[in-house]
């Protein structure tokens, strides 16, 4: 991976910024992204470039990830990982609750790929990588818009590789159970302000995951460092779930 260019969506915080530290050790080029500048520029190191990137508006995507690659030349690594993740029974879902959800989860993850590709495709080795969830992979309950946006993005990720199969690229989706990151905080928060204490919704927040512990965000980065391996070649178009023996 040396002196090769990763983009990683989100890679502030959690999840990205674990792929984007794991990325950068191994000697690649890493331009992070997400909406808050000073998160970027707090977690960014020498090899890091921070991008202020909005995945739900299609002109700036298309804007910086063009600049990323006139910085660090053609992106070889795409990690779409931004992502929000808020929860409603489907009855109580009102459009303007649903586009929020699929505008960055599905919307977001489409066109950072799209623009990706375009210059990934002029290199001769590339490796696409979408952050779903185990909820992309079985309905989960009170959370309908976020599931359906996390089924959408593996469909999305199987779609590239059968029109890919003959590229050097591989294109796949990780699919984790709940993860340590600052989305855990939130929901806690939420949980709380519907009555439970934070010891109660910490509780259900570790017992949803089937060995009973958060999964830390360094398990997920290790995972996407053996996706983009050399040796990975052959797992293509692959959903690869990280959620303690839950099936």
């Amino acid at each position: 991976m040396r002196g090769k260019h990763a983009l990683v969506t989100g890679g502030g915080t959690g999840i990205g910024l674990a792929i984007a530290q794991a990325l950068a050790m191994a000697g690649a080029k890493v331009t992070i992204t997400g909406r808050r500048e000073d998160v970027l520029k707090q977690a960014a190191v020498d090899t890091m470039t921070p991008l202020v990137m909005d995945v739900t508006d299609e002109k700036d995507v298309v804007r910086k990830i063009a600049h990323a690659v006139e910085i660090n030349g053609p992106i070889q690594m795409c990690i779409a990982n931004a992502g929000i993740a808020e929860g409603k029974t489907l009855q109580k879902t009102d459009m303007e609750f649903w586009r929020k959800i699929m505008s960055t989860n599905v919307d977001g993850a489409f066109l950072t790929i799209r623009e990706s590709m375009r210059s990934m495709l002029e290199t001769d080795w590339g490796r696409v990588i979408v952050i779903s969830s185990m909820a992309g992979l079985k309905g989960l309950k009170g959370a309908g818009a976020y599931s359906a946006s996390k089924h959408a993005v593996i469909g999305m990720i199987r779609t590239y590789a059968e029109e890919h199969v003959n590229d050097p690229i591989t294109f796949n989706a990780i699919c984790p159970g709940y993860v340590r990151t600052p989305i855990i905080d939130q929901n806690i928060a939420r949980m709380m302000a519907r009555g439970m204490t934070e010891e109660e919704a910490m509780t259900t927040m570790v017992g949803a995951n089937i060995h009973k512990r958060l999964i830390e965000p360094e398990e997920i980065a290790q995972t996407a460092l053996w996706l983009c391996d050399e040796n990975s070649s052959s797992v293509n178009g692959q959903t690869i779930q990280i959620a303690g023996g839950l099936v």
